[in-house]
């Protein structure tokens, strides 16, 4: 049944994965354009794994920040994994301590959003659905390593009117309609949709995280009333 749970998992980010492809090439070559070398820049994807964060840092990195202001953005950006951790954290009560180890390290909006929209709809004890989890997020760590050193190895070469960053807003479109289910989850994504679009000039992507909170408050008061 863990193998089930561990191909179900797969199979299910799979359609995803196509547009975590670009995203990926896109990391890799904004790492080399950074100045960072070609070893630095495949070594720093696994160390950091954290999407867009880490363009954001190869961002910094290019104009030669301190290294105090580069990782307080990546921390700052990635601060909505604490929330995706809470809610996943009941249903891992018997994982192991290097499962529970390997878990937040292996956790993206992907692999949180396929597991926890699965969790609602099936109901299986804990360890299958760390099989599930370990599934979907272990093929999306493969797929982004992967395109990231195609990225670093394509460098600058791919034409500005192939448009790549175009995927990159795609593939956290396909992760949002599945998540809303009624009208909480609704109130939830347009409340933090508008406060991200409104809060996009604060500096270091403070608006992301801002945005997640925002929403998560309208679609608790939704909650609430309802």
């Amino acid at each position: 049944m863990r193998r089930h749970n561990f191909r179900a998992g797969v199979l299910t980010i799979a359609p995803i994965l196509i547009g975590v492809v670009p995203f990926g090439v896109i990391a890799g070559v904004a790492a080399v354009e950074s100045g960072l070398s070609s070893l630095q820049a495949i070594v720093f994807s696994p160390v950091v794994f954290a999407g867009a964060s880490q363009l954001a840092a190869y961002e910094l990195i290019g104009r030669d920040a301190a290294i105090v202001v580069i990782a307080l953005t990546v921390l700052v950006i990635n601060s909505r994994f604490v929330m995706y951790s809470a809610s996943l954290a009941p249903h891992f009560v018997t994982a192991s301590v290097p499962q529970k180890l390997a878990a937040p390290y292996l956790l993206t909006d992907q692999a949180f959003a396929a597991s926890i929209i699965r969790y609602g709809e099936v109901e299986e004890p804990p360890d299958l659905k760390l099989a599930y989890y370990f599934g979907a997020a272990l093929a999306l760590w493969t797929t982004w390593q992967s395109s990231t050193i195609v990225g670093v190895v394509v460098g600058s070469g791919i034409p500005p009117e192939w448009s790549l960053d175009f995927a990159i807003p795609l593939v956290f479109v396909a992760l949002l309609f599945p998540a809303i289910t009624d009208r909480a989850t609704s109130v939830a994504a347009v409340v933090g949709g508008l406060t991200a679009v409104a809060a996009q000039p604060l500096a270091y992507n403070l608006g992301l995280p801002l945005a997640a909170m925002v929403g998560i408050a309208a679609g608790l008061v939704a909650e609430s009333r309802r």
